[in-house]
């Protein structure tokens, strides 16, 4: 130490040298320490069979539009359910009346009812035009039963909708942010019937895994059995596992708020290289590996051109001119080199190793078949 240091400016010098030095072992150890594919908790892996939402649908007017209802004429079927309406609340429309409606739109009402809702409680509604209107901005929606798969009445929604988009129209030009004919009603139903769940019933429930994983399914009865005792849980296959529940109802809320926060560990998952056809996205997890192989990638144009050709007749010949067109076809097919793409062991590997190719998304999907089927593609092929 130097003879000029304080004593406490050289204690600090060695604490900040030791810190520095834990820093970069922690920092190293990442390197070769085992780590786990991740964690998650109970409750974002699995979920109690029996307990999920339920869709319900309805068929509803909606009034007070400003002149962007449905169009009658072509919508026969709104000014039926509007004379339906008006003989349950005691006007009778004669027969043969031709009504002309400008403020009214046929919508269907979709909710879903969640898990152990009771009667009384309001649930969120989406509502969307069926017919020809122009817009919902400033409709009201007239009291609507909502039935769920069995067709039995489980909700009443009624109120103000709320429309996200807008729109302008002038001389012709129309502009428009969003839809104008889908909105929603927040809190617009009321729940009028519960819908009964296997929680309370039997002695044991059902948790479904989200995804099928011998793995996971093993931890999870494990993790349940380590926290609540031998033999509360066990794993039935890889997507089910069996949980056994107290007979008491509070002891069964308790003892689901405790096991619904155990810390799972994840198993790596399977390795999936997930194709979309349609819009040329391609997914790839990180077990995906790629053995050695050779690629030979080019691309193929054909070019179609037509030039107009006019015959002309000879004079006091009484023809006539003709025009017609002449088309020139070429293809042009690009040099493809072949390209060695050597084994790949991580997802980086396989990116680089695909980046190479320099082929569009398009091109890619070609190419992870083809690689696919010469067996060097070390991962499932999923074509969504």
């Amino acid at each position: 130490m130097n003879r000029h240091t304080p004593p406490c400016a050289a204690l600090a010098d060695r604490l900040l040298r030791a810190l520095i030095a834990l820093a970069f072992i922690i920092a190293s150890a990442a390197l070769w320490w085992p780590h786990e594919a991740g964690a998650a908790r109970l409750k974002e892996v699995a979920s109690v069979q029996g307990v999920r939402s339920n869709q319900l649908v309805g068929y509803g007017l909606v009034v007070g539009l400003d002149g962007t209802g449905d169009q009658t004429t072509q919508t026969p079927f709104t000014t039926q359910s509007l004379a339906a309406m008006l003989q349950q609340l005691g006007v009778t429309v004669p027969p043969g009346t031709r009504i002309q409606l400008k403020n009214v739109a046929a919508v269907l009402v979709t909710a879903s009812l969640p898990p152990f809702a009771q009667p009384g409680q309001q649930i969120d509604v989406t509502v969307s035009s069926l017919g020809n209107a122009k817009s919902l901005r400033g409709g009201t929606l007239i009291a609507t039963p909502l039935r769920g798969a069995d067709g039995e009445i489980y909700g009443l929604a009624q109120g103000n909708l709320v429309i996200g988009g807008a729109g302008a129209a002038a001389g012709g030009s129309k502009v428009q942010v969003n839809t104008l004919n889908a909105g929603r009603v927040p809190s617009g139903a009321t729940v009028e019937r519960a819908v009964p769940t296997p929680l309370a019933q039997g002695d044991a429930i059902q948790l479904d895994l989200n995804a099928f994983d011998y793995s996971t399914a093993r931890e999870v009865a494990r993790v349940i059995n380590t926290k609540m005792g031998q033999g509360s849980a066990q794993a039935l296959d890889g997507r089910t596992v069996r949980v056994l529940m107290p007979t008491d109802a509070h002891a069964r809320v308790g003892f689901m708020a405790d096991i619904e926060n155990l810390e799972i560990a994840l198993a790596s998952p399977a390795a999936k290289v997930v194709i979309n056809a349609r819009t040329g996205s391609v997914v790839v997890n990180q077990a995906v590996t790629l053995s050695a192989c050779a690629v030979a990638h080019g691309s193929l144009s054909v070019t179609i051109s037509a030039q107009p050709v006019i015959s002309q007749p000879g004079p006091f010949s009484g023809g006539q001119t003709v025009v017609a067109e002449q088309a020139d076809i070429a293809i042009q097919q690009q040099a493809g080199s072949l390209i060695q793409m050597p084994a790949g062991t991580q997802l980086t590997d396989v990116v680089t190793a695909l980046n190479s190719l320099g082929a569009t998304p398009q091109e890619l999907l070609a190419i992870l078949q083809a690689i696919k089927a010469a067996g060097a593609l070390n991962a499932e092929l999923e074509v969504i």
